[in-house]
């Protein structure tokens, strides 16, 4: 498998999007099944895994934390936070926030750094240049490697970037969705040696 860069994190060219294991879209994959999938992705030779605390929610990262421990070592987990999970569900990006979203998504992917944690949607009530310095703060204690951005603006993603280098964006980009060639995302990417991850 080729690989690629995604700012300084190296990773397989082809990643492994664990979203619909939790059920997201129809019921969740049987835990056992869901665990041999990802195995049998590694063993393909795919080394960059990607979910998110709301997936499921909690259910994706518990199974990929499971899944990869054994070769733990081998791949790049990347992760999202960015919503509160209680009663009031909605968007948080507040630090405090961050940081005890960090602990749980450590915990639940049984591992003691975050490879690439993305925040999974901008929050409108918190200025973004705060939302890196958390994610700062994490990569200084070392919880957190690489920060990422999912669903940014160029100019959200230009103030963020001042604060903590990006590593990546993940944003929706296919056939159908040519977005990101027509509003800067891939140009301001470029201009700033962030990698683009579609989805």
């Amino acid at each position: 498998m080729k690989k690629r860069k995604l700012g300084t994190l190296e990773v397989s060219e082809l990643g492994f999007g664990c979203m619909n294991l939790a059920s997201n879209y129809g019921p969740a994959a049987p835990i056992d099944d869901a665990i041999k999938v990802i195995r049998e992705a590694h063993s393909k030779g795919v080394t960059f895994f990607d979910t998110a605390e709301v997936y499921g929610p909690y259910t994706s990262e518990t199974i990929v934390g499971g899944a990869l421990e054994p070769f733990r070592n081998e791949v790049k987990i990347a992760t999202k936070f960015g919503f509160d999970l209680g009663d009031n569900f909605g968007l948080n990006g507040r630090p405090e926030h961050i940081k005890k979203a960090a602990e749980g998504c450590l915990k639940r992917l049984r591992t003691d750094h975050i490879d690439l944690f993305y925040q999974h949607r901008v929050d409108p009530h918190v200025p973004i240049e705060d939302v890196a310095g958390a994610v700062k703060e994490l990569i200084a204690e070392g919880k957190v490697l690489h920060f990422g951005l999912s669903e940014a603006s160029p100019h959200t993603i230009r103030k963020a970037h001042s604060v903590q280098p990006i590593a990546a964006l993940q944003t929706e980009y296919s056939l159908m969705n040519r977005d990101p060639e027509k509003n800067g995302l891939l140009d301001t990417c470029a201009e700033l040696g962030i990698g683009f991850v579609p989805w």
